[in-house]
């Protein structure tokens, strides 16, 4: 997990719960995680870029990701692995810099194309057994907080991350 340079993520089930809220009129709103955010803003601070590759087309996705300064957003994606392999070799990394995070079957191709691979505790059973690492949170709970953790950990760039925020914070948008 040390070498890990790039953290792709599904979104629903993943950075959201996976619940998908149609109103009266046809709008679409979801609810995401401060702290997934504020683990992402670490991640992309310490050098770990960040994408979103996801099966679904969003305008709050769009929005979220500017928030949070991702780059890499990847939408209408029906072959996920053929999206992160592209993406892998635009940032000419080794398979073993990729890490990929995502909930169910049709997340499943992405592992293939990671070095390692996340799911989140509610995953899909198939998932969770093809992951790497099964976080202790659920998705849209706080799962890709952990994740991001447990790579800065890895890496011995944690603790710096830590100790930035108490010494001034960071004024990420969360």
């Amino acid at each position: 997990m040390a070498k890990i340079k790039l953290l792709a993520l599904d979104v629903d089930g993943v950075l959201t719960d996976g619940t998908i809220n149609i109103g009266g009129s046809g709008e679409v709103f979801k609810g995401f995680n401060a702290k997934d955010g504020l683990g992402i803003s670490c991640a992309l601070r310490s050098g770990i870029e960040v994408a979103i590759i996801t099966g679904r087309f969003s305008e709050i996705i769009h929005r979220r990701a500017a928030e949070l300064g991702i780059r890499h957003l990847y939408e209408g994606v029906r072959d996920k692995y053929a999206a992160l392999e592209k993406l892998r070799e635009e940032l000419h990394l080794e398979r073993q810099e990729v890490a990929y995070m995502g909930d169910d079957l049709n997340d499943l191709p992405a592992f293939k194309a990671a070095g390692v691979a996340f799911a989140p505790a509610d995953a899909a059973a198939e998932v969770a057994a093809a992951a790497q690492v099964v976080t202790a949170a659920c998705g849209g709970r706080g799962a890709v907080r952990e994740a991001v953790e447990r790579l800065l950990q890895a890496s011995g760039s944690w603790d710096a991350v830590v100790a930035s925020y108490q010494e001034c914070g960071q004024g990420d948008r969360q």
